[in-house]
């Protein structure tokens, strides 16, 4: 931005900061997914079980008993989660992908196979990233649609949850959402690996805001991502967290199509 000069006036400058902070809030409200939807806790979801529960993969977890964290990743595959999957079987970690289908599920479908195959759970972020708030609602529906059917005929198992990009959602969505049986996770961690390639910042900033039944989101096509995980998982199991899915964090509930949830 150009400086200030002697030019302008008191009031000028009043207009100008104010307009600063409402722009500065609403890009924060975007990029943290806090947009104002009613969010179910993953604690309420486990006082309601369902009856009809899937036995957990990834081992048996029950995170009424144990201090739980669900690391989630966005907008995979990428050149970097080959790397990403290498570690988390290494260290013996479940996570929950939301993944892209142009140009991700579409260019690397091979990993979509190997994230199913080694017990992680797979999900969607729509096909090309478009704000679903500004759509109509066929738009919507071709959006959920379209990775659902790729990554079902990849991994013989359609997806059920979905995560809208930068977490803005409305009620249209849900209704689609319940239409299609997907119900929407949001996250209550950021590192905001969107704005640099710091791996130790990333990993700081994770760890700040880590606590009980957390959700992390993290973004595997960013260069500085995948080199903070080992850090972040390592940290957080010496603070006694056990790493799950996000149906294993929901567990012994389920996830409701058409709900939201942090």
């Amino acid at each position: 931005m150009p400086s200030l000069t002697k030019k302008m006036t008191k009031t000028g400058t009043a207009f100008r900061t104010a307009g600063t902070l409402v722009a500065t809030a609403a890009l924060t409200l975007a990029l943290s997914g806090c947009t104002g939807t009613d969010t179910t806790a993953p604690s309420a979801v486990r006082a309601r079980p369902a009856t009809d529960m899937q036995p957990a993969r990834f081992g048996a977890v029950d995170c009424r008993e144990v201090k739980c964290i669900a690391l989630t990743f966005d907008a995979g595959p990428s050149e970097h989660s080959a790397r990403l999957l290498d570690i988390l079987k290494e260290k013996r970690v479940p996570a929950t992908f939301f993944l892209l289908g142009k140009r991700h599920i579409e260019k690397y479908p091979e990993l979509v196979r190997r994230m199913a195959d080694e017990g992680h759970e797979v999900a969607s972020h729509t096909w090309d990233h478009k704000i679903l708030t500004e759509l109509r609602p066929e738009e919507i529906r071709e959006e959920l649609e379209r990775p659902n059917e790729e990554i079902e005929r990849l991994t013989g198992r359609r997806p059920t949850l979905m995560r809208p990009p930068q977490g803005r959602t409305d009620d249209t969505v849900h209704a689609i959402c319940r239409e299609l049986g997907l119900a929407e996770v949001l996250w209550s961690v950021t590192a905001k690996d969107y704005q640099t390639t710091d791996s130790d910042l990333i990993t700081r900033r994770v760890l700040a805001q880590s606590s009980r039944d957390g959700i992390i989101l993290l973004h595997d096509l960013y260069d500085g991502t995948v080199p903070a995980v080992p850090g972040i998982i390592d940290a957080l199991k010496e603070r006694g967290y056990v790493f799950v899915t996000v149906p294993q964090l929901l567990a012994p509930g389920t996830a409701e199509p058409g709900e939201v949830y942090r």
